[in-house]
């Protein structure tokens, strides 16, 4: 049996997401980045140079003065993943979007359009929105609790689905001779009325070659883990410690099957920030520059309040203990609000003390000379913590290491792809092409449509 690849895909961070503070500072790094489409064509192009999966992009629609510098100013997705469409053949493009904050109409549509405009390498992520301030850009007083928006999640990406099958993929004969061209019997309406949604359909739209977009999720709740064993194809998932990945990987499998789903249709991404220099000791020494670089009590402290609804903590003594302010996470970051607290509450610690311990060095395993950092990424994959790695990068010379240094090891273990055998996304992941529900002929794993 050959052995299995890792799937690679890439972030950016522009000019600094949470917990990059201080990135924008660096010379190497343009103050427009983030708004810059070069920017991204140049990563996406790298990516694909090297064999990626995949580039995904973030997203979020609300924002205050204490947000990171790339939240602050950066392009859509969808628009900034179509002008990359057209620079590139093979890499997949996944693009972040609000399942609370967006009908499923309007989302069917764009990341279907999306999938046609790159040929079939489109994927959604799927979020609830994390920051509950962007119910106010939307008319609503208030940010939609847990257990509503997760239902909205699902029924969102079911009714998506059902506007992919829109069209049977013969249904568009276009004979000039018989002057007919749509078949009318191989268009079908959705006409869905659900708890959260009612939509007539069909979508005015044909399905790509992959058929569908890949669907993607993060989720470490338990609702988040939910939602992606019942309908996610990738998730992106916090590494943490080697057993902590395994643990995760184990559990999104075992609820993958328990859904009656291939455990190998969903791929686990787990979040990299490899850091390579020539040395293990030269790149050791960079990682702890990098943290120095970061380390800025006040944006740690604000960083901290987006889990609780972008809660400004500075209202509060640092030094007395940690505020009650459990009942702000319920309509935000409520898994990671509760830790927090749990945390703040054993050890009595002031809200100085969780802030700084927010912000603690903590040494990343993929670290170190090209073959260190080769190593530990096999070391991980053997270990059954990830299918594939999102890797963020700080700067294109800092991706260029990697590419250059790491990505021919793996592929000299047999780790790594070698050359592309798919141009669509769902090849490159292995994912089946879905049939068309009105349909009865699945295509196996990889093939295209």
């Amino acid at each position: 049996m050959p052995r299995k690849k890792i799937h690679l895909a890439l972030h950016p961070y522009g000019v600094g997401g949470p917990g990059q503070h201080g990135l924008w500072k660096d010379p190497r790094v343009a103050p427009d980045s983030s708004i810059d489409i070069h920017y991204y064509i140049r990563l996406a192009q790298t990516a694909e140079h090297a064999l990626f999966d995949a580039l995904f992009i973030v997203d979020s629609q609300f924002i205050n003065a204490t947000y990171p510098s790339h939240y602050l100013n950066r392009l859509e997705p969808l628009t900034l993943l179509s002008a990359v469409a057209t620079h590139t053949r093979h890499l997949g493009l996944v693009g972040t979007a609000s399942s609370t904050y967006n009908s499923p109409f309007n989302l069917a549509r764009r990341f279907a359009s999306l999938d046609h405009i790159s040929g079939g390498r489109a994927g959604w992520n799927v979020v609830t929105s994390f920051d509950t301030g962007t119910s106010r850009n939307y008319g609503l007083d208030e940010h939609l609790d847990y257990a509503t928006r997760y239902a909205r999640a699902l029924e969102s990406v079911q009714v998506a689905r059902g506007l992919w099958d829109s069209y049977e993929d013969d249904a568009f004969p276009a004979d000039v001779a018989r002057n007919v061209f749509l078949d009318p019997a191989k268009l079908h309406a959705l006409d869905h009325e659900g708890e959260h949604f009612k939509v007539a359909g069909p979508l005015n739209l044909s399905r790509s070659p992959q058929g569908q977009p890949v669907i993607f999720q993060a989720g470490v709740s338990e609702e988040g883990r939910d939602l992606a064993a019942r309908v996610a194809e990738g998730i992106y998932a916090p590494a943490g410690t080697l057993q902590q990945a395994r643990e995760y990987y184990s559990d999104i499998k075992r609820r993958t099957a328990a859904y009656g789903r291939d455990p190998e249709h969903i791929k686990v991404f787990v979040h990299g920030g490899p850091v390579v220099a020539p040395t293990d000791e030269a790149a050791r020494r960079r990682e702890r520059e990098i943290f120095e670089e970061d380390n800025d009590f006040d944006r740690h402290l604000a960083l901290l309040g987006r889990s609780f609804g972008a809660y400004d903590f500075s209202v509060h003594d640092l030094d007395a203990p940690f505020p009650d302010v459990a009942h702000l996470a319920e309509k935000g970051g409520r898994t990671g609000a509760a830790k927090i607290i749990e945390r703040a509450r054993t050890e009595r610690l002031t809200l100085r003390q969780v802030a700084q311990s927010l912000a603690e060095f903590r040494r990343s395993p993929f670290v170190g000379a090209p073959r260190t950092v080769a190593d530990r990424i096999e070391e991980w994959f053997d270990a059954g913590t990830f299918d594939g790695i999102n890797l963020a990068f700080r700067t294109e010379e800092e991706l260029a290491l990697f590419v250059d240094g790491v990505v021919p090891i793996l592929q000299q273990r047999g780790l790594f792809r070698t050359a592309y055998e798919s141009t669509t996304l769902r090849g490159h992941l292995g994912l089946p092409v879905p049939a068309n529900r009105h349909t009865t002929t699945p295509h196996p794993a990889g093939a295209p449509a």
